[in-house]
């Protein structure tokens, strides 16, 4: 079958390990599901999976992609749940839990193998494509802002960095979910789109906000860290679930947080009943996710030069089949 691949690893020039073409099709087996894959979505995992973090080179070559919706073997509609091993189901009981392609082939291919309990139904509100795009970057900033951030409607929060897929995200299901919503970005035209999608000011990152917040949503991180926690009113939360800027920021702020009593929360990904209540809000409220552009999967490497440049605003979707 057809599908994109990590053929090497290469720190510097990740692209160069990208290749497309044949590999083999996934076999059924026990506890799991071969669904055919109509839709599949980029996240940054897929560019530092080819920079080798969480992929070792003995696992290549890796089928890339771990978002997608399809159909599986009975002609169901599905969305899959991209985290695996840590229920158990389908693997052994000790495995420790790994986002999809870290272990197991990925979603850009014709075809897709997973554990049938990381099966949910997809709504039939939403397209393939729109619904590849919740499982990694949409269900991480769900769960950010409604788990770990705890915010209630009429709170304030900060979203670092819009235009990537989490922090756009977040700033649609905040306003849906009636958040004041801030936004940065060093880009002019990315600034004006955060506005359109809800938030009620968008800055250029480090600009000092009309009001201090309840929680900031950061995914950029040295870069921004302390423009975050500076932000915070006393006593809010800093979530983080990423650090495209480099995770060594300059000025920690630990005086400030303790003084003021910050909470600064990680989040990786979130639970497959996260993701059905995220199916569940889109379907009926009418949210949608922020869809950059679809390609064709044997256009991949165009979506992965789009991603690595940072030009994209929200997801970049690859079609396949169907």
């Amino acid at each position: 079958m057809f599908a994109v691949y990590a053929a090497r690893i290469d720190r510097d020039q990740p692209l160069s390990g990208l290749e497309l073409g044949e590999r083999p099709a996934p076999e059924a087996r026990s506890g799991w599901s071969v669904v055919e894959v109509r839709a599949a979505s980029l996240n940054h995992h897929d560019l530092w999976s080819l920079r080798g973090v969480g992929l070792a080179e003995d696992r290549l070559p890796m089928i890339l992609g771990c978002d997608a919706a399809g159909v599986d073997e009975d002609g169901n509609e599905v969305v899959l749940h991209s985290v695996i091993g840590q229920s158990g189901y389908g693997v052994g009981v000790k495995e420790p839990r790994s986002i999809l392609t870290e272990r197991y082939q990925g979603t850009f291919a014709e075809r897709v193998a997973v554990p049938t309990w990381n099966l949910l139904p997809k709504p039939k509100e939403l397209s393939f494509a729109e619904a590849a795009c919740l499982p990694t970057a949409w269900l991480t900033a769900y769960r950010m802002l409604f788990t770990n951030a705890g915010v209630r409607p009429g709170d304030s929060v900060l979203v670092q960095g819009a235009g990537g897929g989490v922090a756009t995200a977040a700033i649609v299901l905040g306003k849906a979910a009636g958040l004041r919503v801030f936004a940065t970005s060093r880009d002019a035209a990315k600034r004006k789109r955060a506005v359109e999608l809800g938030a009620v000011e968008a800055l250029e990152p480090g600009a000092r906000l009309p009001q201090r917040v309840d929680a900031v949503i950061e995914t950029v991180g040295a870069a921004t860290w302390s423009h975050s926690v500076k932000s915070l009113r006393p006593g809010g939360t800093l979530v983080i679930s990423g650090a495209t800027s480099g995770d060594r920021p300059a000025h920690a702020e630990l005086t400030r947080i303790f003084f003021l009593e910050l909470k600064v929360v990680g989040s990786t990904m979130g639970t497959k009943d996260e993701l059905e209540d995220l199916l569940a809000f889109c379907a009926a409220t009418g949210v949608r996710p922020v869809i950059d552009e679809v390609l064709p999967l044997d256009r991949a490497r165009e979506g992965f030069e789009r991603m690595a440049s940072g030009e994209h605003f929200g997801k970049i979707v690859l079609t396949a089949g169907g």
